[in-house]
């Protein structure tokens, strides 16, 4: 590594450990953090009730989570930038050589903490079901959904992870009217929870013979594929299955046999499908997975603070109710409304260059959840 790149190196660690004690308000946190020890060490902490306990507990474990590790890094950070200096001064090839691979490391600690000190909810860990369905627009719209569905599985594949359809609706003339792919890999949900709500496009339409300018709409819904939740159980008296022939392209499994099933939770109305396995039985499993996950979605809402929130963020799939924006006619602009993240190379990001995006939104979720949270008095 050149010594221009090892400088370079280590000044854009600077500013990454920076941003990330502004943005978490580091000084605070290391208040709350002694604070919290303090209260475990007084005379008679143990006796306490438990929730207190509890509560006390694992804020010090969050903390000590977010601020320990950032804290290791800046001061190796700063070591290394002196030994730097030391190298150049004495023109020391050795000390030059031991940084270069430190910042390497340190390059690879702070991309890992940073994606954990943005991934700290409590399914961000798990695999994801991802739902696009078309909106207002007809034709233009179910095209919409299945460039989503491109854009989404090159991003992710591109990333290292596993996806795969579990259930899909075409419209008759082109495009997909919805879709549900299973997302495998670690932080999966953690990752595309901020894809959630309505996505517009204005092109000029291929289906319409004046080439007429046409607003498109696709909602994109993650859920969680959570493992069996006790406070989740799945009553066969609750459940109602149906059992249909696959429809859409496929092999000789496909429109043979009734293999694809359909599940409608009864209490809430909740309704999922499958109909991508070989076999009926492979069918119900998934559907059954996926169901689990839509009803943990709706427990979690109905304990969120932000609940009104939420259901506004999805809302109807029209005009009012777009994240982001991915404009090609008459001008080229992918922008997101949330943070105003932008770009003019929109081809880019239909082929899967969403990490601008995704980041930007994670690193302000995160701030926002960091200011409203804290330890509790």
């Amino acid at each position: 590594m050149e010594t221009s790149e090892i400088r370079s190196g280590l000044e854009d660690l600077r500013r990454g450990v920076a941003l990330l004690q502004d943005s978490f308000d580091l000084d605070k946190r290391r208040k709350d953090y002694a604070d919290l020890e303090r209260r475990m060490a007084e005379a008679g902490f143990w006796s306490r009730p438990e929730p207190e306990r509890k509560s006390v507990i694992e804020d010090l474990k969050r903390l000590k989570s977010l601020v320990v590790p950032l804290e290791a890094i800046a001061k190796d950070v700063e070591e290394q930038g002196i030994l730097f200096e030391l190298g150049l001064e004495e023109n020391d090839a050795a000390t030059l050589d031991e940084v270069a691979r430190e910042v390497t490391k340190l390059r690879a600690r702070f991309a890992s903490y940073e994606l954990k000190a943005m991934l700290s909810g409590e399914d961000d860990a798990c695999d994801a079901f991802l739902s696009i369905n078309a909106g207002a627009g007809g034709t233009d719209s179910c095209d919409w959904a299945q460039m989503l569905l491109r854009m989404y599985t090159r991003y992710l594949t591109d990333a290292g992870y596993e996806v795969k359809i579990v259930d899909h609706l075409p419209h008759e003339e082109a495009g997909l009217k919805s879709v549900v792919v299973e997302v495998r890999g670690e932080y999966a949900y953690g990752l595309l929870k901020g894809e959630a709500g309505v996505h517009r496009l204005v092109r000029i339409s291929p289906f319409d013979a004046a080439n007429r300018r046409q607003t498109s709409f696709a909602a994109v819904d993650p859920t969680p594929a959570v493992a069996e939740d006790p406070a989740i159980v799945l009553n066969e008296g609750e459940l109602h299955y149906d059992y249909y022939r696959s429809s859409g392209a496929g092999g000789q499994h496909v429109n043979v046999t009734d293999s694809a099933v359909r599940i409608t939770h009864l209490p809430t109305g909740t309704v999922v499908t499958c109909q991508n396995e070989r076999s009926q039985h492979k069918n119900k499993a998934m559907a059954r997975k996926l169901l689990l996950a839509k009803l943990k979605a709706l427990e979690v809402e109905r304990h969120e603070k932000n609940q009104e929130a939420l259901r506004d963020q999805k809302g109807e799939i029209a005009w009012a109710n777009q994240i982001r924006n991915y404009v090609l006619d008459p001008y080229q602009l992918v922008k997101d409304r949330r943070t105003g993240v932008e770009t003019g190379n929109v081809q880019k990001v239909l082929d899967g260059g969403l990490d601008p995006f995704i980041q930007a939104y994670l690193r302000h979720t995160a701030t926002m959840t960091l200011k409203l949270d804290g330890p509790q008095s």
